[in-house]
């Protein structure tokens, strides 16, 4: 049985009773505080039973839980000894941008990341690996690519750990039949296999597009705002409602490729809103029959038929595929107009790739906007690089907790920098 499941099946009558106790209690998800005068071995032995539970039912997110010391409390009215379990969880996220065809080039920045070991494969050092889209095109190793990455999901969803893909505009220009930058040579690394026009439209590479990638991802960096891609605003009646409303409402990273431009109309719910555009304009493309021979050397196919203007607009220039506003304009403006799309989308920064960064990993607006292609393609001879991110929430003794964001780019061949550190004092997660 996998270890998922197995924890699920041990977690699920502890979590029942949990619930019984917690009806009765004051306290967060995180700690709960007994104060029932149960008297102290149940009191002990309950509150071990949901740290159990709470740490099981977490473990399919891919957060590390840490037990802190159990503390001891005497209530001196009551002469009641109690026992308020304090987890500490940390997160460890890894995202890169462009890869652009170039295998080798991607595992020397994921070992170097420690995402995977020796033989390129997970090490389970991370929680987290985000990619930002544009595997495809400029170098011939698009099949080894995309096979490599389905692999790495496998392996760390088998450790509770999590790969999540984002399509650039080179995935969907490949789909919609513009073919500008394919090379010839990586035409005939198709072969005999399958056409690389069926891999693109209704093959295997697009099957994989459509089951396990995303136009935008919305990662919450704890578990109480729910698993990646939870939407902001929760819709009424999710059980994460409340902690997207609470003090860790805006605790969560937006990855897309291009940009969420500010002039841009489907940002809420967030990333739903824009996911299933992606999806549908997807979905056409792949029904297309027959499906048109790729430009060059045809002439551009365009969208196809039926695509509505707001799956046109998806694909435009302020589309989360194309827009580059973030990168290109100048800092004081783009700074005026940050907080009001981190606002919308419930989250704290924006990481993007599609405008390359030759001087490295761009932070810009105290560390809000993160672009983090920085050329790493031999297409392009750029600085090998990764983004990093530590999260940590941490209980304070006496109460309340302290919650830490340290983000890094990581490079290959030169040291790490700094790019944004930010601690906030909790008194309470509702």
């Amino acid at each position: 049985m996998p270890r998922g499941t197995t924890l699920a099946f041990i977690a699920l009558p502890l979590l029942a009773l949990s619930l019984a106790y917690y009806a009765q209690s004051s306290s967060s998800l995180l700690g709960p505080a007994p104060h029932l005068g149960t008297g102290l071995q149940f009191s002990l032995a309950l509150s071990g039973l949901i740290g159990y539970a709470q740490a099981a039912v977490q473990a399919p997110f891919g957060f590390k839980t840490v037990e802190q010391p159990a503390q001891a409390v005497i209530d001196t009215d009551e002469h009641e000894y109690t026992l308020e379990p304090r987890p500490r969880f940390s997160r460890k996220i890894i995202a890169v941008g462009d890869i652009h065809g170039d295998i080798g080039n991607a595992e020397r920045i994921l070992q170097m990341a420690s995402v995977v070991d020796e033989n390129n494969n997970w090490s389970g050092k991370v929680d987290v690996l985000v990619q930002t889209g544009d595997i495809i095109d400029r170098g011939d190793d698009t099949i080894e690519l995309f096979n490599w990455m389905e692999d790495l999901r496998e392996q760390a969803l088998a450790v509770n750990g999590i790969v999540l893909s984002v399509l650039g505009n080179h995935e969907y220009m490949n789909a919609i039949g513009d073919w500008r930058y394919v090379l010839e040579s990586e035409k005939k690394t198709f072969e005999p296999r399958e056409s690389r026009l069926q891999a693109v439209t209704t093959g295997w590479l697009a099957d994989a597009w459509a089951e396990n990638y995303t136009t935008a991802t919305r990662l919450p960096l704890h578990g109480l705002l729910g698993p990646p891609n939870t939407d902001y605003p929760a819709p009424e009646g999710s059980v994460f409602a409340r902690a997207n409303a609470g003090p860790l409402s805006h605790a969560a990273f937006s990855f897309v490729h291009g940009g969420l431009a500010p002039t841009y109309p489907n940002l809420q719910p967030f990333p739903s809103a824009i996911n299933n555009l992606g999806a549908s304009l997807l979905h056409r493309l792949r029904e297309r029959k027959p499906q048109p021979q790729p430009h060059p050397p045809s002439s551009y196919p365009g969208l196809p038929a039926g695509t509505t203007r707001e799956e046109a607009r998806l694909y435009g220039g302020d589309g989360p595929l194309w827009y580059r506003g973030w990168a290109d304009e100048d800092e004081k403006k783009v700074c005026r107009l940050v907080d009001d799309v981190l606002e919308k989308t419930g989250t704290r920064r924006m990481v993007m790739g599609h405008t390359p960064q030759f001087d490295g990993i761009a932070a810009r607006c105290n560390g809000k906007v993160l672009i983090i292609d920085t050329g790493i393609s031999h297409a392009y001879g750029g600085p090998l690089s990764a983004l990093s991110i530590e999260y940590t929430l941490e209980p304070v003794k006496g109460g309340g907790w302290k919650e830490q964001e340290i983000v890094k780019a990581l490079y290959a061949d030169h040291d790490d920098e700094l790019l944004a550190v930010s601690t906030r004092d909790l008194e309470d997660l509702w």
